[in-house]
């Protein structure tokens, strides 16, 4: 099979194209032959070394297609199947192997394109939905809410009846937050957020704050929370956020801190399938639609880390193999 692998930290020049065997399968895995690849900035973070990786290494946590081989242990698929993940690995190749209880069987609605832009960011954005108490008119700030994660968590909070205010960094990407459910949308080079939202919100700023764009909006997002309301960091894509003395969480209003990641909340094979449930039934509805703005194929990978690093994409990306 044909792999994209990376043997250095660094840009995406340090993508190649290799030729390998098929990866091999245990008791309780399943191969997947791959039909579509989702593109996620946390490919990023371990290109880059942010997040640690042994090299060489095929990046990738994202895809679907059909499975070709599953081990002697496993009942949850067949050969055949229609599989997705979200919580992979070397997801950046054609064929790719996982834990059975890691993937998800795909409805016949659900095309592989769909769940390979999808999953990773609409699990992410299906327990964001209720990481806090929220009531109907509530008012949420939602960061890049034009991006692949962002746009999906829009969408939901709005058909869930919450008021979104987006935070995105162009006029042609704010057009596309207001088409997705944004209330109100604010630009980051126009006027301040946190002054932006204390003015639409009477002075009250938001319950709960949805930040994955880490350290250059985290002094914005914590002026923006109400008292005793909620700053969800869940990603880095401007850079961790630095050190920071916990009484600035007191002086902001005692407000509550959190940084989530999936995984810990799809850790059993159980948590996994309601959250892919809830995920399908919202796309199958229609209250959220996944936009698949980009897509290339795998051996230009190296071009869509360049577009997605440069804030150059909106809603989902894919990769072809």
């Amino acid at each position: 099979m044909r792999a994209m692998r990376i043997a250095a930290l660094g840009g995406p020049e340090v993508f190649e194209a290799v030729e390998m065997d098929d990866p091999a399968i245990g008791p309780n895995d399943i191969l997947i032959r791959q039909e579509a690849i989702g593109l996620n900035f946390i490919d990023i973070y371990r290109r880059t070394g942010v997040y640690p990786v042994s090299l060489p290494a095929i990046l990738g946590s994202e895809g679907a297609g059909v499975v070709e081989a599953v081990g002697d242990q496993v009942t949850r698929f067949k050969v055949g199947d229609r599989a997705g993940y979200g919580s992979g690995s070397a997801a950046y190749a054609e064929k790719v192997a996982l834990p059975a209880d890691k993937a998800v069987k795909l409805p016949d609605a659900v095309s592989s394109r769909t769940a390979a832009a999808a999953l990773l960011k609409g699990m992410t954005a299906e327990f964001l939905t209720r990481i806090w108490p929220l009531q109907r008119g509530d008012a949420v700030l939602v960061h890049a809410a034009a991006g692949g994660a962002g746009l999906i968590l829009t969408q939901w909070l709005a058909h869930l009846g919450y008021r979104v205010i987006g935070a995105v960094g162009s006029a042609a990407k704010a057009e596309i937050a207001r088409a997705h459910g944004c209330d109100l949308v604010i630009l980051y080079d126009e006027e301040p957020v946190a002054e932006a939202v204390r003015k639409a919100t009477g002075g009250a700023g938001v319950k709960v704050v949805y930040d994955s764009v880490g350290a250059a909006t985290f002094d914005a997002s914590l002026a923006s929370v109400a008292k005793r309301g909620l700053f969800v960091s869940f990603g880095n894509a401007s850079g961790p956020v630095p050190p920071f003395a916990p009484l600035r969480l007191a002086q902001a209003g005692s407000v509550f801190m959190t940084r989530p990641t999936l995984f810990d909340y799809i850790a059993t094979e159980e948590a996994l399938d309601a959250a892919a449930a809830s995920l399908f039934a919202v796309i199958a509805s229609g209250a959220v639609k996944i936009d698949i703005a980009q897509e290339w194929p795998l051996s230009e990978v190296a071009d869509a880390h360049r577009a997605l690093e440069g804030r150059k994409t909106t809603g989902a990306s894919i990769l072809i193999p």
